[in-house]
């Protein structure tokens, strides 16, 4: 692999392709606002703050599976509750913890 300068035709070539990327306003949003993350960032999810109408429609969701879950015995319906119930604990934890902060 060569360290030296590129040649002059090759330098054109990336010269321009390096013009038609910086004219991509849409190109330079997204890497402007990209972040990469290998893992969840706990302090992202601590910082979670739920609404009360978005804690509300979770544990209509969770009691209705879990309602159709006990009527039917389907295996869907409480795999679809195993999965919405965690989440609506945490949420109404986390909305309660913020009523409570004073």
């Amino acid at each position: 692999m060569s360290v030296g300068r590129l040649p002059e035709h090759e330098q054109r070539v990336l010269d321009e392709v390096e013009r038609a990327l910086r004219r991509d306003r849409r190109l330079e949003r997204r890497l402007r606002t990209f972040r990469p993350s290998r893992r969840p960032d706990p302090a992202r999810l601590s910082a979670y703050r739920p609404r009360t109408p978005t804690v509300l429609l979770l544990l209509a969701v969770s009691v209705t599976l879990m309602v159709t879950g006990i009527v039917t015995s389907e295996p869907g319906v409480i795999w679809a509750f195993a999965a919405v119930w965690p989440v609506t604990l945490f949420a109404v934890f986390r909305v309660l913890c913020r009523w409570t902060e004073g």
